[in-house]
């Protein structure tokens, strides 16, 4: 029997299937931290707060959805919360990399925005972006929580931050679709504690 190319795509496309349902359920082990995440930003967001978030590529528009989540609504009605991705504002994000250099673009916008008790969410599938790690070591000197959300093993945008999820899988597009279950997840946990009905 022969192989067409639509069998090798079908079987291809499988794969990648396979290894998102594999990445889906090892992710199930960081569901307490989520929990106690989203718990804790509720309560920062409640109290008047901001949840700043930041990353490159990929990143940065996971970043985005998780602020358009809060500003915005996920799933029941609520009042818009507090939170902006750090990519989001071009000039500033231009003019900064041209005047600082690449390294600060989000690091100087956590000075700006960032307040001592408010939150910054970190995500980055290699876990080795300068200028995420940058913000994360900034959102520590401004008093700030720093939680990353990365890729597979130790890194150092983890080892910057006051907290980590890891993302066991191999490929990056499997750790991204990930990291955007991990957002809904998130989300999910703070409409819940807010008393958000479903």
């Amino acid at each position: 029997m022969t192989t067409t190319p639509l069998d090798t795509s079908a079987a291809v496309q499988d794969a990648r299937l396979e290894a998102l349902a594999e990445a889906a359920l090892a992710f199930r082990e960081h569901v307490p931290t989520i929990v106690a995440w989203g718990r804790r930003l509720a309560d920062v967001l409640d109290a008047g707060g901001r949840l700043l978030s930041c990353g490159n590529g990929g990143s940065a528009a996971e970043a985005q959805h998780l602020t358009a989540e809060l500003t915005g609504r996920f799933e029941g009605e609520r009042r818009p919360l507090s939170a902006i991705p750090l990519h989001g504002d071009a000039s500033a994000l231009t003019a900064i990399g041209n005047d600082y250099g690449p390294l600060d673009v989000f690091a100087r916008q956590v000075r700006a925005h960032g307040r001592r008790g408010d939150v910054l969410i970190c995500l980055s599938t290699s876990g080795h972006s300068p200028n995420v790690i940058a913000a994360a070591r900034q959102a520590r000197r401004t008093g700030m929580a720093a939680w990353a959300i990365t890729g597979p093993g130790r890194s150092p945008l983890a080892g910057a931050c006051h907290a980590a999820i890891t993302v066991e899988a191999r490929a990056t597009a499997t750790v991204q679709e990930i990291h955007l279950a991990a957002i809904h997840l998130l989300c999910g946990v703070v409409d819940e504690t807010l008393g958000v009905p479903s």
